[in-house]
């Protein structure tokens, strides 16, 4: 079943939270939504589950036109960030719930619920009540609960985001094996840049309520249509800045000058902006190409095998992601080295008009 929005827009009041959108998402497909918070993901979430009707706009399955349709008459579950569950029913009682008021008999109710509680590993907590659950083990049975419907379409609202980070790790992992090749059409929204190549599918960026790329989350993160895509796909933010391109060379700075890459020879010299993520800046030279270019420390953030590398290079910030532990003083001169392959090129207008060289081979993340 496609479920598909045709020219969507919300308005509560005098303020609009969607523009426009269309989008379709195929039959038994994973779909995320990535967006910052406050982007219009929920709202959009929303208006696909059937829980909000669209200012303007239809909402179709399978080119029918649903937009009227109440949700309960729709084949759909959602699980929300908030651990919602039952206070008073036990975990097989909570996730037996969906069951039990759309008519299954008994028989069926239990092989559904042990069933998935079996697939979510939690079985051996049927018994108990949620109080007694830590919180990953009541965001799994809140999402047995919805898998236990069998549902068409599953909207997944952050589910993991108040989980810790190991238990968002070994959720993730087990999601995308629960949801490869399925029937169940997901859509997943998320904050996370990360997240969305970890769970693969497609990806669908979304801002101030616009959808701006919609597509394979590889595809989407090695080739962002825009300035804006490029940066809510970026964890660390991607490191923007001017340059100027003339026919031979390209231009960051009066101290940082080089012949610029193959993949900016079709640009018509002129001002534009370059963008390189925090992963692809190193802290030695790594070929002869590399550009060097001295900054000065602002923080150096230790995060486990890794650090984040805070600099100033006249009024440009950047960031580097290094492997390794490293310890610099404020204000410390250090080089950071730039390959000119790894630049995307972006128009004044922020429409990306350059993609760098090997990107199709580029397997790391954000």
């Amino acid at each position: 079943m496609t479920l598909a929005l045709e020219n969507v827009s919300k308005r509560v009041g005098p303020e609009t939270y969607i523009y426009n959108v269309s989008l379709e998402l195929v039959d038994g497909s994973f779909n995320v939504l990535l967006g910052r918070t406050l982007a219009g993901k929920t709202t959009l979430m929303r208006l696909l589950a059937g829980l909000d009707r669209p200012t303007r706009g239809r909402v179709l399955v399978d080119g029918r036109d649903v937009t009227g349709v109440r949700v309960r008459s729709r084949n759909v579950a959602m699980v929300y960030q908030q651990f919602i569950n039952y206070p008073s029913l036990t975990c097989y009682q909570n996730i037996a719930s969906p069951l039990k008021l759309a008519g299954f008999t008994k028989a069926e109710i239990d092989r559904r619920v042990r069933a998935e509680a079996e697939r979510l590993h939690i079985e051996h907590l049927l018994d108990r009540l949620p109080s007694e659950l830590s919180g990953g083990q009541q965001q799994r049975v809140a999402l047995a609960r919805a898998l236990a419907k069998d549902a068409r379409f599953l909207f997944l609202d952050e589910p993991l985001a108040n989980l810790d980070y190991k238990l968002r790790e070994e959720m993730r992992e087990e999601m995308r094996q629960m949801f490869g090749g399925g029937r169940t059409t997901v859509v997943y929204a998320t904050t996370e840049p990360e997240e969305a190549l970890l769970l693969g599918g497609n990806t669908a960026v979304i801002d101030k309520g616009r959808l701006l790329q919609h597509g394979p989350a590889l595809e989407v993160y090695r080739r962002p249509a825009s300035m804006t895509v490029s940066e809510i796909f970026s964890d660390p933010p991607i490191n923007l800045m001017h340059a100027s391109i003339s026919r031979e060379s390209c231009r960051l700075s009066p101290e940082v000058t080089f012949p610029r890459a193959p993949h900016m020879r079709a640009l018509a010299p002129g001002d534009y902006r370059v963008g390189v993520r925090a992963n692809h800046i190193d802290l030695a030279q790594p070929h002869h190409g590399a550009v060097p270019i001295p900054v000065a420390v602002e923080l150096a953030e230790i995060n486990g095998s890794e650090t984040y590398i805070h600099a100033q290079h006249g009024d440009i910030t950047m960031i580097a992601l290094v492997e390794g532990v490293h310890g610099y003083r404020l204000g410390e001169a250090i080089q950071f080295y730039l390959d000119p392959n790894r630049l995307f090129v972006f128009s004044d207008a922020g429409d990306l008009v350059a993609v760098p060289e090997g990107v199709a081979e580029d397997r790391r993340t954000c």
